[in-house]
């Protein structure tokens, strides 16, 4: 299965996380690339493997996995050689797929919120808490060693690392020196550097070809 990869992808959105994580366990792969300016994603053929027309989109032989966080655990698992998921009887396991979800059901919803200038739901009712707590509780988790599990680099900082810079860049994440020093450690990394030079290339010619077709 793991000459199947393929990743429905578009430059400067959540599938660049995804192909840095393919980089760093160096899996084979293939990437079907979407130009989102020229509505590719909303053609039939792409929305016949995700009805959402969203990427990241994963393919492998016949499975289709969608979500990012179901992605990046799926790919860690699909190469346990490479070191990048605990295994099942890890104790760290649990703490890995609690970190994972975290970032959907916490961390996102509690950007979304802050992005748009919405009031916080009451505690009793929201997912997250308060974006105060949200923050303060990877704060504290980063705090621990140089990785979300301490001392292992694993699949959690790819998604991890590429999220809170968005978040820092857009001026919704606060930069607190274990954010500023936990992205720029990982930022380093030769999977990451690769993947965002060839991410503004790319992002370039599709924006060149949405000039040409009359829509930029």
């Amino acid at each position: 299965m793991a000459d199947q990869v393929e990743l429905f992808y578009a430059p400067q959105t959540r599938a660049t996380g995804v192909r840095v994580l393919l980089e760093e366990l160096g899996a084979p792969y293939t990437l079907n690339v979407l130009n989102f300016k020229l509505g590719e994603n909303r053609q039939p053929g792409f929305l016949a493997v995700n009805p959402a027309g969203k990427v990241p989109t994963v393919r492998c032989g016949k499975a289709v996995i969608t979500e990012q966080v179901a992605i990046y655990i799926y790919l860690a698992d699909l190469f346990p050689e490479k070191g990048l998921t605990p295994a099942l009887d890890d104790p760290r396991r649990g703490p890995y797929l609690r970190w994972f979800v975290y970032m959907a059901s916490c961390f996102e919803p509690a950007l979304v919120d802050r992005a748009l200038k919405r009031e916080e739901p009451p505690q009793t009712m929201s997912p997250y808490g308060s974006f105060d707590t949200v923050i303060e509780n990877m704060r504290a988790q980063l705090s621990k060693g140089p990785y979300v599990l301490g001392d292992r680099l694993t699949a959690l900082d790819v998604l991890w690392a590429m999220g809170l810079r968005w978040g820092i860049m857009f001026g919704i994440v606060p930069e607190l020196d274990e954010f500023k020093s936990y992205t720029a450690r990982y930022f380093e990394r030769p999977a990451v550097v690769k993947v965002l030079q060839e991410d503004q290339n790319l992002a370039r010619e599709q924006e060149e070809a949405a000039i040409a077709a009359g829509i930029a």
